[in-house]
């Protein structure tokens, strides 16, 4: 069975992207007169300096400061404020096209002037009636960057990130390479005949009893590193209740864990060390002397798919990608195909200047293609290596090895940004000034990013420990306790603390994984639906009153799984909106405009058994569950990181479905965890059946890196498992078209197919909230009109400090 060990998911936010652009520039308008008495400082001979260090509260950090390789929002804020990015939005989320010079933008009665570090253009060439339609990006930067280190910056620093980000052995949440730029694949396989390629790698697949280099790939990143981790996920949560995983009370270790996993019925675990035992699984799943297959004929990764995930086809998607690289080599020596040597679609204009070229237009591709970070090449990689004429791009591109020494910076990064990193020690991110940034060094000489648990961060800012608490939840007790020092306002603004509210660009929801909550083995069935929905249908009756509890008025419950910020998010005005999983298993209404809450409740968990039952449970004269269908369970986890201690907006949701649905005997177990690294590694190891937490949004809600069946495999963010060929067009034709009404369209339908897999449920719309001491902090140099897409730390470099 696959593990609960539960390892890493977001305890609060995935950051897709624009994590580089976080400190864009922008001052007022000085023609404008409302900007009388409040102009932002501007960097320049008399500026202010303060040694005194801000201290800012975060919540723990994974230590992948990488603008590689960061993935957690708190890690991204980390690498931000060393980087600098190609791409400059506004406080409305628009991309400031000629950043150089500058571009107005009003907002709020204010107008403001917004600078940056490039300019971008966009133009096509052909078109799609003759299918010759070409997209052609051009990023220029200024001519004046230096790196904190004191080397100058061009545009070789992006040549260098893009081809790391698209490089086949990158394992970062970068989804460049999915842009169909013009020879990216062929680039990558390092094979000009790619559709061939495609061919023969099935083929290569069914080989691998002759393909030493595929079992190689295979046993060094899935063989043994699962049976290991699987090992230890035995050690813990296994013999911490053997009763609740079906094995006896005084099983051994390694009886356990050969119980999951051993393929040859004559082996006795008890009679060997754990190391042994350990050895010998690797060897039963290997491919040499010693390797078994199981009952139904399958052997090594295969076989142990179906242990680790219930589905023989679980690791498919990491042994094509590796399969296809070395089936590409394989008819490149054969005489198939000739070597690529660069992306076609990668053309350096000179110094400061690169174009890129797509085939066709999709909507997204300017955010992924033209925010780029400018990453030192010489740091990151190695300036021997580089040679653009050569076709050297700064790193041993397209081997394990250079990808490896790439990611060896992970926990230092160093860029161009407002900061320098110092070290991460005990908790706490040092930063110092960068002297050399663009736009003046920082006025707050010393910043520490300090981690803080959640729960004492508002208590630290008033105390003094922190002067700013980062990511603070928005709850009704918050909002209660800041009031409570407020003594002169009672509100969140007052003498102790001030209080920036924005609407966040994410939503929080409840999701579950397909592979793990299923019946038989097809994911996408009506009665694996069935059982996603019994479930789903609970837990979504009781989000309003928790939401409102938990929140107050700082988030609403949204019912579909998009930020309400977003324009493609349905409004209740639009035809087809409907509450989420408001309708029982025969499409009709669960619920009545006039009933009670309690009156809800129970429609809710009459229309569960009606889901279960089509799923295929089985229910006895109490009511309760008798038997359930092949490759379901009678009990579930769900993940939560609470910190410990129920603090989670989805915690009482949870708990109370757990509640409801033990009346009808399907267990829901809540897991509350208090370290958030955890969550993380379990959803990256698809490991975790339900799970809570919360996605951060881009400006553009391409839905390819969460829902599309390619981010299955690798790094890909589809955690939930979904695979479905009507949502993988969809998606792509949303991409593909300028039209935002037809993109609303589709990403409508998109909706409604995640909503009918049951797979996420949507609960909250929050507001973000940053506290600040009014006291140590000068408020009126904080950057103003804060928005979603403009955050406290967006004008940093003039911030002021009473201290």
């Amino acid at each position: 069975m696959k593990s609960q060990n539960l390892m890493k998911i977001f305890a609060v936010v995935l950051v897709l992207a624009f994590a580089a652009t976080a400190f864009a520039a922008c001052t007022k308008n000085p023609e404008n007169p409302a900007n009388s008495g409040t102009t932002t400082a501007v960097p320049g001979a008399d500026k202010p300096s303060y040694t005194t260090p801000l201290v800012v509260a975060y919540d723990q950090f994974s230590e992948k400061f990488s603008p590689f390789f960061a993935s957690t929002s708190y890690d991204q804020d980390v690498q931000g404020m060393t980087q600098l990015g190609t791409m400059t939005t506004t406080r409305t989320g628009a991309v400031v096209m000629n950043a150089i010079e500058g571009e107005d933008e009003a907002y709020n009665g204010t107008n403001y002037h917004y600078t940056g570090v490039a300019d971008l253009a966009v133009r096509q060439t052909g078109s799609l009636a003759t299918n010759d339609l070409q997209t052609i990006y051009t990023i220029k930067m200024r001519d004046d960057i230096k790196f904190s280190d004191g080397q100058p910056a061009n545009i070789d620093d992006v040549i260098f990130n893009m081809y790391v980000i698209i490089d086949p052995y990158y394992t970062g949440s970068s989804t460049l390479a999915s842009i169909d730029i013009v020879g990216l694949q062929e680039y990558m396989y390092n094979n000009s005949e790619i559709g061939k390629v495609d061919e023969a790698v099935p083929g290569y697949i069914a080989d691998i009893a002759n393909k030493p280099e595929l079992q190689q790939f295979v046993m060094e990143n899935i063989i043994t590193p699962i049976l290991t981790e699987e090992l230890d996920w035995v050690k813990g949560s296994v013999m911490a209740n053997p009763t609740g995983y079906g094995l006896a009370a005084d099983v051994t270790v390694n009886a356990a864990f050969y119980a999951f996993y051993g393929l040859d019925a004559n082996y006795d675990p008890n009679a060997h060390t754990e190391a042994e035992v350990l050895a010998e699984l690797i060897k039963q799943y290997g491919f040499g002397e010693g390797a078994l297959k199981d009952s139904a004929g399958d052997g090594n990764y295969v076989a142990l798919a179906k242990g680790y995930a219930n589905d023989p086809t679980y690791f498919d998607g990491d042994v094509k990608g590796r399969a296809k690289l070395l089936a590409a080599n394989e008819l490149l020596a054969s005489g198939t195909g000739s070597a690529v040597p660069n992306v076609a679609g990668f053309n350096r204009i000179d110094d400061y200047t690169l174009e890129v070229t797509t085939n066709g237009y999709a909507a997204n591709a300017i955010y992924q293609v033209c925010s780029q970070t400018i990453t030192p090449k010489h740091y990151y990689g190695d300036n021997s290596l580089y040679n653009y004429a050569n076709n050297q791009f700064g790193f041993e591109n397209r081997t394990e090895e250079g990808m490896k020494r790439v990611a060896s910076k992970n926990n230092h990064p160093m860029g161009a940004g407002a900061y320098t990193f110092d070290k991460y020690e005990n908790g706490i991110v040092y930063f110092q000034a960068n002297e050399l940034y663009y736009k003046g060094a920082p006025y707050i000489k010393n910043i520490q990013f300090k981690e803080t648990n959640s729960k004492d961060k508002i208590a630290a800012l008033a105390t003094g420990d922190v002067d700013v608490a980062q990511d603070v939840t928005g709850s009704v007790d918050k909002f209660k306790e800041i009031s409570g020092y407020n003594k002169d306002t009672n509100e969140a603004t007052g003498e102790t603390i001030t209080s920036s509210i924005v609407w966040n660009l994410g939503y929080g929801y409840i999701g579950i994984c397909a592979d793990n909550v299923k019946v038989g083995t097809n994911t996408g069935s009506e009665e694996s639906k069935a059982l996603r929905k019994a479930i789903a249908t609970v837990l979504s009756v009781h989000r309003e009153a928790t939401i409102a509890s938990y929140y107050g008025e700082a988030a609403a419950v949204i019912e579909y799984p998009i930020s309400s910020t977003s324009w493609a998010a349905p409004q209740i005005s639009d035809a087809g909106y409907s509450i989420a999983f408001s309708k029982d298993v025969n499409g009709a209404p669960i619920y009545t405009s006039d009933m009670t809450a309690d009156q809800k409740q129970a429609a809710a968990i009459a229309a569960a058994k009606g889901f279960l039952e089509k799923a295929g449970y089985v229910f006895g004269a109490d009511g309760k569950i008798a038997s359930a269908p092949d490759g379901a369970k009678l009990s579930y986890e769900c993940v939560v990181p609470a910190g410990g201690s129920g603090d989670h907006p989805a915690w009482n949701i949870i708990t109370a479905a757990a509640a409801d649905l033990m009346t009808l005997g399907l267990e829901i177990k809540p897991k509350d965890v208090s370290n958030s690294n955890e969550l993380w590694n379990g959803l990256e190891a698809h490991t975790i059946d339900m799970w809570a937490a919360a996605w951060g949004s881009t400006i553009d809600p391409d839905m390819y890196q969460v829902y599309h069946s390619d981010s299955m495999q690798g790094s890909g963010s589809n955690h939930y498992r979904i695979n479905d060929p009507q949502l993988d067009q969809l998606i792509v034709a949303a991409r593909q078209s300028a039209d935002q009404t037809y993109r609303r369209t589709c990403y409508k339908q998109c909706l409604d197919i995640i909503l009918d897999w049951g797979v996420e449920v949507p609960t909250y719309q929050r507001k973000n909230l940053v506290c600040f001491s009014t006291e140590r902090i000068k408020i009126d140099t904080l950057t103003p009109d804060i928005t979603t897409y403009w955050g406290w730390m967006s004008d940093i470099e003039t911030l002021e400090i009473n201290k």
